[in-house]
């Protein structure tokens, strides 16, 4: 549903049905998942470029895009590392076929669900390519509203965050209602009706989730268009956006 949101290829007919009647009660849908997708690129350029991040750890993957998560990092830092985590096999399948990693640098694909960091860690996988002894850049890019409180998301949260060596960073973003609570929930409400897990927060509770004991990057949790924007041109508003974002580091 977001690669057809965001204008890319690679859905399928289910994922347009409900993805269609989301935009129906929330018009401008797109255009905030566009942000979000622009916000993914900027975060990824500012770890690997400024921060000097050159593994990445992205849990929520989905169906491969254009600017994914390597080919950003790759682009500033050949020898970057990314291990993408998704719970959706045919993701895996549209990876393996579909992205390719610099010869520098290297990429793997693994099937895990957030709901179980653990998993994650403890995958084979996932410790072949990223060495948890230096930083690492956790992506938390558009999932973590997938998580119900009773999925005990800060749990969720802190053990990934305790897994990781100091000087690794957080780069989250998350859906709010804030802004335009009638379309974006009406939204919500049609993930739900369709056996989707969407919760919601606004931007106080998403920085207390994603955040708590880290280092914030300027400018803090803001809209993901207002996050380090790439030109000075007006942006969509805040309810055509409806999604905060940010970074902060580990110390």
């Amino acid at each position: 549903m977001y690669d057809y949101y965001i204008g890319g290829k690679n859905h399928f007919a289910a994922d347009r049905a409900t993805a269609d009647k989301a935009l129906a009660a929330w018009p401008d849908g797109r255009t905030g998942l566009r942000e979000n997708r622009k916000f993914l690129g900027r975060v990824v350029r500012y770890l690997a470029a400024e921060a000097g991040i050159r593994q990445f750890l992205d849990i929520g993957s989905g169906l491969p895009a254009a600017n994914n998560v390597h080919e950003v990092a790759q682009a500033a830092a050949p020898a970057a590392r990314v291990a993408y985590v998704d719970n959706d096999p045919m993701v895996l399948t549209h990876a393996r076929a579909l992205l390719a990693s610099a010869p520098e640098g290297r990429t793997a694909y693994v099937q895990a669900d957030l709901r179980h960091p653990l998993s994650i860690l403890s995958s084979p996988l996932v410790r072949e390519v990223l060495d948890f002894g230096e930083p690492i850049a956790l992506m938390l890019v558009a999932v973590l509203h997938f998580l119900r409180d009773e999925d005990k998301p800060d749990e969720v949260v802190g053990t990934l965050l305790d897994a990781l060596a100091p000087g690794s960073y957080l780069a989250a973003s998350h859906m709010t209602l804030e802004h335009n609570p009638e379309a974006v929930g009406g939204g919500q409400q049609i993930y739900l009706d369709a056996g989707i897990p969407m919760h919601a927060r606004d931007a106080d509770q998403f920085a207390r989730l994603a955040f708590s004991g880290l280092e914030i990057v300027p400018p803090g949790v803001v809209l993901v268009s207002e996050w380090r924007p790439d030109s000075d041109t007006p942006g969509p508003t805040p309810a055509e956006v409806s999604c905060y974002g940010g970074a902060a580091r580990k110390r």
